[in-house]
């Protein structure tokens, strides 16, 4: 005899939040929230035009549809209103930080993008991931092509001797030898291939593998090529001695390293593009601008039009002015905003026709001009 399986009920009347999104809700750019029966926010969602939004989850297929079963843990939906959709991305995101709704965290799809991470610790680590690490943790990037992006870490790894096993693993210096209860022993093979310094074990000191760590480090940030002069001398003294296949090893080890040097390079620079002033139309013209710095929101405010507004804004345009751009890594709480700002600008190109340099907005709208 067939059963039958009962889908379970809905936490919130749902007729009754039809009916107040039909009769309240706008067709304008805005961002809404679902709220448990304790007001906890369990799902934050953004849309261009937020009534046709809200109604659709109503449409939805319980519980085949991942809208619906939002709906269904729903108790109450609050909205409000943004000047435009790039404002609604950044107040989601916001919202997102401020109160991790579980469906959000769910939901949340893998990153098509990486990031060169430097772990913190007694031993760095230098890895690629595409998950936000800690604060003391250092992220390169984005950047695409994991896979490549995978085996030329490696090959830096193993040149300048730097460890990849768990970041759990003990670590024991040589110069910490009192320490050990006998003879140690390397945790993996590399010791042995000569590829990895085995600070696991105590065969390296301490300021010689941070001193390692920092010729990684700057390499990533193109600071230096002494990775690459390195592979450069051994290729060079493998073809002199005739040794042609470790020649041929040494030539793959360099396309590998220049072409992490030239992705890392590429990375800074997409990032260093995207300083400027952005002004972004609203949907009733209520246009806002953007202090936008290595592609991050440093300060926004409405456009200004008046000589005090344009002399209030131009306090924000010139607090993240002028400088040269510094190579280094994303603070880990900036990601989510850098790659946010980073598709916007991919996905509207005609965006950037309403972007101004920094220096030269401060240029423009000189102290009492008018824009």
């Amino acid at each position: 005899m067939a059963v039958s399986q009962a889908l379970a009920l809905p936490l919130g009347d749902l007729d009754m939040l039809k009916r107040r999104v039909a009769a309240l809700a706008e067709n304008r750019p805005g961002v809404y929230r679902m709220l448990d029966p304790t007001g906890r926010v369990v799902y934050v969602g953004k849309a261009k035009r937020i009534r046709a939004r809200l109604l659709s989850y109503f449409r939805a297929s319980y519980p085949e549809d991942k809208a619906a079963r939002i709906l269904h843990a729903a108790a109450d939906i609050r909205w409000d209103y943004t000047p435009s959709e790039f404002a609604a991305l950044l107040t989601e995101l916001g919202h997102i930080r401020r109160h991790r709704p579980v469906f959000n965290v769910r939901m949340n799809r893998q990153r098509r993008v990486a990031f060169i991470k430097i772990s913190g610790g007694a031993a760095p680590k230098i890895y690629v991931g595409g998950s936000v690490g800690g604060d003391d943790v250092r992220h390169y990037g984005p950047l695409v092509g994991v896979g490549r992006l995978k085996e030329s870490v490696k090959v830096l790894n193993d040149l300048l001797g730097l460890r990849d096993c768990a970041l759990s693993m003990p670590i024991a210096y040589s110069d910490q030898r009192d320490l050990f209860a006998g003879p140690q022993r390397a945790a993996c093979m590399r010791h042995e291939l000569g590829t990895c310094a085995a600070p696991c074990a105590g065969f390296v000191a301490e300021p010689v593998y941070r001193h390692q760590v920092h010729l990684a480090m700057d390499f990533i940030e193109a600071r230096s090529v002494a990775p690459i002069e390195q592979i450069i001398a051994q290729m060079t003294a493998a073809s002199e001695a005739q040794d042609f296949e470790r020649a041929a090893w040494c030539r793959d080890k360099f396309d590998a390293l220049t072409w992490l040097l030239s992705a890392c390079t590429r990375a800074q620079a997409a990032l260093e593009a995207l300083s400027f002033v952005y002004t972004d139309p609203g949907v009733y013209g209520d246009d806002r601008a953007y202090v936008i710095r290595r592609a991050t929101v440093r300060a926004a405010a409405p456009a200004p039009h008046t000589p005090i507004e344009i002399e209030a804004f131009r306090s924000l345009v010139a607090e993240h002015a002028g400088g040269d751009p510094e190579p280094g890594p994303i603070p880990a709480a900036a990601i989510d905003e850098t790659l946010l700002v980073l598709s916007w600008f991919r996905r509207h190109p005609g965006a950037l026709r309403r972007t101004v340099g920094l220096e030269e907005w401060l240029e423009r709208y000189g102290r009492g001009s008018r824009a």
